[in-house]
C-alpha cells in the first residue's frame, strides 16, 4: 500500500513539474524568444536535469507547448455559440480566434522557426474544422460563395489571421488597423457575388 502511494505521489509530482514546464516555457518564451532551456527550468522552478526528464531537447519542449497552446485555443473555440447566421458566426469566431493568435503571436514565431511545418499544420486540424463547416454552411444559406474550395478559402483565414499577426509583431500593423480591416477582407473574400 505504500509503495502504491509512494507511485501515485511520484507520477503527481512529475505531472505538476511537466505543467510547470510547458506554463514557464510558454511565459519565457513569449517575454524572451531567445530563452534557453536553463532560463526555463529556472522559471519553473526545477532543476535543469528535471527538464531533459520530460523534454529532451528544445524541439520536443516547443511541441509539447504547441500542443498545449492548440489545447486551450480548442476549448476557448468550442464554447463559441456559432449557432446563428453564418456572417454572425464568422464575425464571432473571428473576434475570438483574433484574440487567441495575437495572445501567441510571439510564441507561434518562436515554434514556426523550430517545428516543420507539417507539425504545425497538423496541430490546427481541429480549429480548421470548426472553421472549413462554418464555411460549409455559409455556402448552403448562399452567404458564401461557392467558385472556389473550402479548403482554400480556410487556408485564407488562416493565412489572414496568422499573417496579420506577424505583420503587428514586426510592428508593421497595428492591431487597431487589423481588427478594423479583419472582418471586410474576409467579407470581400467570401461573400458571394450580388447577383
Amino acid at each position: 500500500m505504500a509503495a502504491v502511494k509512494r507511485e501515485r505521489a511520484l507520477r503527481s509530482d512529475s505531472l505538476r513539474n511537466r505543467d510547470a514546464i510547458l506554463q514557464a516555457a510558454a511565459e519565457c518564451l513569449t517575454a524572451n524568444p531567445n530563452a534557453s532551456l536553463a532560463d526555463i527550468a529556472h522559471a519553473a522552478g526545477i532543476a535543469r536535469i528535471t527538464l531533459y526528464g520530460h523534454f529532451s531537447s528544445r524541439g520536443e519542449l516547443l511541441a509539447a507547448v504547441l500542443h498545449a497552446s492548440m489545447v486551450r485555443v480548442e476549448e476557448e473555440l468550442a464554447s463559441l455559440d456559432l449557432s446563428g447566421d453564418s456572417w454572425s458566426a464568422m464575425d464571432a469566431l473571428v473576434a475570438s480566434s483574433w484574440r487567441l493568435v495575437t495572445s501567441l503571436s510571439v510564441l507561434r514565431g518562436v515554434v514556426e522557426q523550430a517545428l516543420p511545418d507539417a507539425e504545425i499544420h497538423g496541430s490546427h486540424v481541429d480549429p480548421r474544422a470548426r472553421v472549413e463547416q462554418l464555411l460549409s454552411r455559409g455556402r448552403t444559406e448562399g452567404a458564401f460563395r461557392t467558385d472556389q474550395s473550402i479548403q482554400w478559402q480556410s487556408s485564407c483565414y488562416f493565412a489572414l489571421l496568422h499573417g496579420s499577426a506577424s505583420e503587428v509583431r514586426a510592428g508593421l500593423l497595428t492591431d487597431t488597423e487589423v481588427q478594423k480591416n479583419l472582418i471586410p477582407s474576409l467579407r470581400a473574400l467570401l461573400q458571394t457575388a450580388p447577383a
